[in-house]
């Protein structure tokens, strides 16, 4: 199916962060209140067409701080065999240099035989998909805490600007978007599929605000996540009367066309 536009009509949300009075959210409803699921082994085509069990993989993770590299180095160190296809590679010598790379002076995790070092292959017996977030899950922790920050925040974006008032006082802006293909710089043109506007992937029991809420609360914090909810339950409160009323022309301007189109009566 084809992906939605990229400048498609957004509902945007704005409010003050409970927790930090220099700071407010600027967050997409349109996002947010989509039904957007990862669908990774159940019908995610992967980023590159010759990589189709890849997912987003492909390219491996850039960290974005120390705390990121040194959170996702704990849990490498609890990895066994048979939850890292590629356990032998990665610990090598014995240090960070054998599952890290630098690429454009940045450091991220290494590529190895075409995809993640990280990444399970199809018919690996402890399961294919990234071995740190399957970790997670079988220690019974949010994958958040063992993956890198753009892999678990993804395809959700937080992008901050200082907004310059006329009184000269300003604050901080926290946007909360949707991560589309642009987020990958001008090579995201390049990708073969990608899933976040894609309706393939809006297949999602519950609004990416719930199913993704720990991510939400790691990204905003709890308080500013329940101003949030608040205003997304309103919103899917105002799509339902658009619908109770059958006024389906308005309904574009409201809900993700991706959720429209893979979910058209809901």
């Amino acid at each position: 199916m084809a992906e939605a536009p990229l400048d498609l009509p957004r509902v945007w949300v704005e409010f003050c962060d409970p927790a930090d009075a220099g700071q407010r959210f600027r967050c997409d409803l349109t996002w947010l209140t989509s039904s957007w699921t990862c669908i990774f082994g159940a019908g995610c085509q992967g980023i590159y067409a010759d990589r189709p069990d890849d997912g987003c993989c492909t390219l491996g993770a850039h960290f974005t701080d120390e705390a990121d590299l040194a959170r996702v180095a704990a849990v490498v160190a609890e990895l066994a065999e048979d939850e890292w296809q590629l356990h032998e590679v990665g610990t090598a010598t014995g240090s960070r240099d054998d599952w890290t790379e630098e690429e454009d002076g940045a450091c991220k995790t290494r590529v190895v035989e075409g995809a993640c070092i990280f990444l399970n292959r199809p018919g690996f017996p402890g399961g294919a998909g990234c071995a740190l977030h399957q970790h997670a899950v079988l220690a019974g922790a949010q994958p958040l805490t063992a993956k890198p920050d753009v892999c678990w925040q993804l395809p959700t974006r937080r992008a901050y600007r200082t907004v310059e008032l006329p009184d000269d006082t300003s604050y901080l802006e926290v946007t909360i978007t949707e991560y589309d293909r642009r987020g990958w710089g001008p090579g995201g043109h390049d990708l073969d599929w990608y899933c976040s506007g894609n309706s393939e992937a809006h297949m999602g029991r519950e609004p990416v605000y719930r199913s993704n809420a720990a991510e939400l609360v790691e990204l905003m914090g709890s308080a500013a996540y329940e101003e949030l909810v608040l205003r997304a339950e309103a919103h899917l409160a105002s799509v339902r009367a658009v619908r109770a009323r059958g006024a389906r022309k308005l309904l574009p301007l409201l809900v993700h066309p991706a959720t429209l189109e893979a979910r058209p009566d809901r």
